[in-house]
């Protein structure tokens, strides 16, 4: 009986020892064909192993990186789901399918796999990186700053630590603690260029422009290549309206290829401002073939061919100008009526009426002339304004094009009379 035992023992162990060593076989096979990007050969062989061993997480996972490398990316995430699902305790797996639905956007179900795989390895930054990007994302700073907290309390001189933890302050609208972060951060690494962007942003907000424009000055010297601090100081420089500064660096980032038509036509109008019409015209025209309906850059257009005594062009591009900009006053005088009509309801009526001449201004419907009698004569009880829109009324409809019943005409009439009697009465 004992020899039988020792002999089943044998064979379950020979047996065991046989599948792990054809498993690993397998798995080398498997690994090699996607060294070798031979993706499709993983594929076929995952699926016809799986057709029997439906339960190997491994498969499963190789599966789903060979279906993400031939842009699969629904099918990889579902191998990744399986593999995650058969074995809950590997990370690996739990990381591959978190990152994948990440990827996709589909952060709710990212963010509860974030958050265990930080329970399970609370000092693995890249598992924070992720869940935090989804706190930022979400608005949810100081869920995020909780853990870059944690990770700079190890490390205070790590510079990702304190720019994220920056980052975060910055977004909470907490300045000087941003500032304090970005400074620190600088001080380590002098040539940490993000830092210094979100520091003249910084400082820009805090209306220390000179502070912003200075540290951007330093951000060249590390960079010179990085445009993106040219623009960023010439934006400063032109929304204090050194426009010939602002000109000097959209030229350079011009010249650097980026022909950008706001660039083109802030060079245009820094020509134009330094009296320099014949030069500003070529930019202001490249900008404006970019973008017919920008009505500054064909207001520009008509000031410098004006100043250079071409009045024709001067005339056609201020024409251009009104005709962008009419569909935007027509909206205008149309929003005014919009919000005398919501204050009428309200009860508001003097506020209703300023809001009706307004809209009167701009659309001349002499319709509302109406409106604002009827408020006088009955909201208001205002017997000498109401006979003032009356009169304007009668004298505006000889010259209408609109049509209004006879009878509604002599009501008016009848209605006027009325009150210049009421009035006459009175004095």
């Amino acid at each position: 009986m004992m020899k039988t035992i020792i002999s089943f023992t044998a064979v379950l162990l020979f047996t065991f020892t046989t599948t792990i060593a054809q498993e690993n076989r397998i798995n080398k096979i498997i690994d090699s064909l996607l060294i070798q990007e031979e993706y499709k050969k993983v594929i076929d062989t995952c699926r016809q192993i799986l057709m029997y061993d439906s339960l190997n997480p491994v498969i499963h996972y190789k599966l789903g990186i060979a279906f993400q490398n031939v842009v699969e990316e629904d099918k990889a995430t579902e191998c990744f789901r399986r593999a995650a699902a058969i074995d809950t305790v590997n990370p690996v797996y739990s990381f591959k399918l978190a990152k994948s639905y990440y990827a996709d956007e589909k952060m709710k179900k990212a963010e509860p796999l974030f958050r265990k795989l930080c329970r399970q390895d609370t000092l693995n930054w890249i598992y924070s990186f992720y869940l935090t990007s989804i706190y930022m994302q979400s608005g949810r700073y100081d869920n995020a700053l909780n853990i870059y907290n944690r990770f700079l309390k190890i490390d205070s001189s790590n510079c990702t630590y304190l720019d994220k933890t920056a980052f975060a302050y910055l977004r909470k609208d907490n300045f000087e603690d941003a500032i304090k972060l970005f400074n620190k951060s600088l001080s380590i690494d002098s040539n940490n260029v993000s830092a210094i962007k979100n520091l003249s942003y910084l400082y820009a907000s805090t209306s220390r422009w000179d502070t912003a424009v200075t540290i951007l000055g330093k951000g060249m010297k590390t960079d010179p290549s990085d445009m993106d601090l040219y623009a960023r100081r010439a934006q400063l420089f032109y929304s204090r309206n050194y426009t010939k500064r602002a000109m000097d660096d959209y030229l350079k980032i011009l010249a650097s290829g980026d022909t950008s038509k706001l660039y083109l036509k802030r060079v245009g109008i820094g020509y134009s401002y330094n009296l320099q019409p014949v030069k500003a015209i070529p930019f202001l025209l490249m900008a404006h073939q970019g973008d017919t309906t920008d009505y500054e850059t064909c207001s520009y257009l008509a000031q410098c061919y004006e100043r250079t005594g071409d009045n024709k062009n001067g005339v056609f591009y201020y024409k251009k100008a009104a005709n962008i900009l009419m569909p935007l006053h027509i909206q205008l005088g149309r929003t005014y009526f919009l919000c005398a009509l919501v204050l009428q309801d309200d009860g508001l009526f003097k506020d209703a009426i300023d809001y009706y001449n307004r809209a009167l201004e701009i659309d001349h419907n002499i319709s509302v002339l109406m409106i604002i009698a009827n408020l006088y004569d009955e909201a208001l009880i205002d017997r000498d304004n109401a006979i003032k829109y009356y009169r304007i009324f009668l004298e505006r409809i000889k010259g209408s094009e609109i049509a209004y019943p006879p009878e509604y005409i002599d009501k008016i009439k009848k209605r006027l009379e009325y009150l210049e009697k009421e009035k006459a009465k009175k004095t």
